[in-house]
């Protein structure tokens, strides 16, 4: 028995059938490898960049560029104006808004001369009011009746009319009461009307006219896109 004969055989002859021979792969290519390497650093560099812009978001560090970016060219940030301040001209604390200065700038009550009318069926309300307004420092005009055109055909608390010369005076006297209509005519003085309506009751005290003034002087919040100012 040849030593190449299996076990068990006996000399038999067995053949080796089918036509499917084992074959060897080819050795992996250098150029693979790197190909591997490469796209494993560019993997890493990727995840890096998304930690470092995570990490500003969290910190603040973009908005303080977009403060910088947003500052004046003297460094300082942009700030809303003082009501009262005219344009161009430092403001100064406690002064009156100077002659042909900005008509929507907020004047001090003594330069303001408020008109005081009854629109109302109740006797005597005028001349009290007209004592609260100028308990205020604001200097009294007329105090009456309201004219015919008026005369118990003011439903709300008051109605306030000043002319394109008193802007900043009629918001003055408006912010005094709750739920005041202010209304423009063509009067070419800084005087302001106030008619008292059915509604009214008495005037905000001082802390709540003040709160009532910042509100109707804040400035309106405009629509920024990223990256503008």
């Amino acid at each position: 028995m040849s030593m190449l004969t299996p076990q068990g055989l006996k000399g038999k002859q067995y053949r080796i059938t089918g036509n499917a021979y084992p074959r060897l792969g080819r050795p992996p290519k250098r150029s693979r490898k790197v190909v591997a390497a490469l796209v494993g650093l560019l993997a890493l560099a990727l995840i890096a960049l998304g930690g470092v812009q995570l990490y500003d978001i969290f910190t603040g560090k973009n908005k303080n560029a977009s403060a910088q970016a947003c500052a004046t060219p003297s460094g300082k940030p942009l700030a809303a104006p003082t009501p009262g301040a005219t344009p161009g001209a430092p403001a100064a604390s406690g002064a009156p808004a100077a002659p042909g200065g900005d008509p929507h700038a907020i004047p001090q009550p003594a330069t303001v001369t408020v008109n005081i009318y009854n629109a109302t069926t109740k006797a005597g309300l005028a001349g009290r009011t007209a004592e609260e307004f100028k308990k205020r420092g604001f200097t009294i005009g007329k105090v009456g009746n309201a004219p015919a055109e008026l005369d118990k055909k003011v439903p709300g608390t008051a109605q306030v009319i000043a002319g394109p010369t008193g802007a900043g005076a009629g918001t003055l006297v408006g912010s005094q009461i709750a739920g005041a209509a202010v209304t423009a005519d063509a009067r070419t003085d800084a005087s302001v009307d106030f008619v008292i309506g059915d509604s009214y009751n008495a005037l905000l005290d001082e802390t709540q006219a003040a709160a009532a003034l910042a509100l109707a002087t804040k400035p309106s919040p405009t629509p920024t896109t990223a990256g503008s100012c």
